[in-house]
């Protein structure tokens, strides 16, 4: 599953690079909640809740089905 979540998130990061951030997979729960670190502009932007839930969330969501959630550490 790991591989599969990375896969994705290699599909959105150069979304996020092109607004100055970028995406890090931390680890990947038990309970399948995805760990990620939003890095650069991301890490401080006031969307960065909008991006972890509207869109990388939900794109992990309907690509990786057992995808629970996705968190910010």
């Amino acid at each position: 599953m790991k591989e599969k979540v990375q896969e994705v998130l290699d599909k959105i990061r150069p979304q996020l690079q092109s607004d100055g951030g970028d995406v890090e997979l931390v680890d990947i729960t038990e309970e399948n909640v995805v760990q990620v670190k939003l890095q650069g502009a991301c890490a401080g932007c006031p969307m960065s809740q909008m991006t972890l839930k509207n869109g990388i969330e939900h794109t992990l969501k309907k690509e990786v089905p057992e995808v629970k959630s996705v968190e910010s550490v």
